[in-house]
């Protein structure tokens, strides 16, 4: 359960900071338009903060860590959204400085294609837990 709380808590930290950044980057840049960075911070904190808040009650409650699979599914998650958030800030900062980066949209959907199998390995792995808890 500890390492589901402390994910939780990095990804507070990391959200929070990601919303300072864009705060202040597009304050000194002078820049006024459209950025991914804007919704960075909302998605850390949905996607890091709350889901590992959820991942730590379901241990808690009906022993989801003790799953086959979900050591290898914390790994897979955790690296896949870490490549998540890379891809969106350095899109953002692109944006920002007003660079094109050549395909950047290309590695952001293998991004989002892993982070995507993580979240269907963990509904497969929730669903075989709550199916062990109702025997």
């Amino acid at each position: 359960m500890k390492k589901y709380f402390n994910a939780s808590m990095a990804y507070l930290i990391l959200g929070l900071i990601a919303g300072v950044f864009y705060r202040e980057f597009t304050r000194m840049a002078e820049f006024t338009g459209q950025t991914v960075l804007k919704g960075l911070h909302t998605h850390i904190l949905v996607l890091g903060f709350l889901f590992f808040i959820i991942v730590l009650l379901l241990d808690k409650n009906f022993g989801f860590s003790k799953m086959k699979g979900s050591k290898a599914w914390f790994i897979s998650y955790n690296v896949s959204m870490v490549y998540f958030i890379a891809t969106m800030v350095a899109r953002g900062i692109a944006q920002v400085r007003g660079i094109e980066v050549s395909g950047l949209s290309h590695i952001a959907g293998f991004a989002h294609a892993l982070f995507g199998a993580a979240l269907v390995w963990f509904i497969i792995i929730g669903n075989k837990m709550l199916k062990e808890q109702a025997e």
